[in-house]
């Protein structure tokens, strides 16, 4: 009888025991799901119109978002206040990596325009992507085929060139608004909620100029419809070798834009890791790079560090325009 119980004991313990292991491993099973990263579609929100600079960016590398990080990448135009609309709702994300956002220049000097309630300080920067500079453009048909032309019919018309930018006080603003304070004329500065209705405006002939990067006016400008009549960065650029800088020009204009990869603040260390990497992939991708010099778009990749410093150098460069502008609220 003793060794009947002590059996019947002994299957009862054996029972328990596995029981007790099937429980631990159903429950480890979707911690450890949890933990992998990611694994669900990752949202990259663009905050300005589709067609513009910005938008190019990001579907230049979502396309090979899969390949890299093992999940699609979607990209989300969310234009709306300058920018606002869309990096506010990535802002107040969670934190998990899962939603990002291309981050714009001008989250370095918005918030002392009191346009933007927040700042690069506000968000995960994970790496810069990006680096085109500007370039005066005009319709193919304009009376004007150099900047000493242009300069020339403002001053004897101070106030009638109309120059469309991409919303009040950002980059694009600045970029003719030095333009102008470093040849001393006069125009009139008509916002868009981005680059990509700028130009319809220009091509509608609404406005006259655009001071947005080249390569987001090169398909018109192959096209026959829009000429670019100066490029405000250091060197040429490859897709307008004929054009001139500024600078040969005789117009101390330098000024540039720069795109990064960001999201909510609070983004878990090893997340970043994982999505840096991944991104940095993308970039290397033949087809990311064909794509990006095929529409001139610059490639320009800096790392954490250098990318915050990079906001900061050109947020304090940028600070006496917006001064001279009216701009800037102390």
């Amino acid at each position: 009888m003793l060794k009947k119980v002590s059996i019947f004991a002994l299957i009862a313990i054996l029972i328990i025991g596995l029981t007790a292991c099937g429980s631990n491993s159903t429950n480890q099973q979707p911690q450890q799901q949890a933990e992998k990263f990611p694994n669900k579609p990752i949202t990259l929100v663009v905050p300005w119109a589709a067609g513009g600079g910005t938008d190019a960016v990001a579907r230049a590398l979502a396309q090979n978002g899969e390949k890299y990080l093992g999940v699609p990448v979607v990209v989300e135009d969310k234009p709306g206040g300058s920018g606002a609309v869309g990096l506010g709702e990535v802002k107040a994300a969670k934190p998990d990596g899962y939603t990002l956002a291309i981050l714009p220049v001008e989250l370095g000097f918005l918030d002392k325009q009191g346009i933007y309630p927040f700042s690069f300080d506000d968000f995960t920067m994970i790496m810069n992507l990006n680096s085109d500079p500007a370039a005066l453009t005009v319709k193919a048909d304009a009376p004007w085929n150099s900047v000493d032309d242009f300069v020339k019919y403002a001053k004897e018309n101070p106030g009638k060139i109309k120059i469309g930018n991409s919303g009040t006080g950002v980059l694009w603003h600045l970029a003719a608004a030095l333009f102008a304070q470093k040849t001393g004329i006069e125009v009139t500065h008509v916002p868009f909620d981005g680059a990509a209705p700028a130009m319809a405006a220009l091509l509608g002939g609404q406005i006259d100029a655009v001071t947005v990067s080249g390569a987001e006016v090169s398909a018109q400008v192959k096209a026959g419809e829009l000429k670019v009549l100066g490029v405000m960065g250091d060197n040429r650029l490859d897709i307008y070798p004929d054009v001139p800088t500024m600078k040969e020009q005789g117009v101390d204009a330098v000024i540039y834009t720069f795109r990064g990869l960001g999201g909510p603040n609070g983004i878990p260390e090893d997340r970043v890791k994982i999505l840096h990497d991944g991104f940095k992939k993308m970039m290397e991708d033949p087809s990311f790079i064909e794509t990006m010099n095929k529409m001139g778009l610059g490639i320009d990749y800096r790392g954490p560090e250098d990318y915050k410093k990079l906001a900061e150098d050109t947020a304090n460069e940028l600070e006496p325009v917006l001064k001279d502008l009216g701009l800037y609220k102390e």
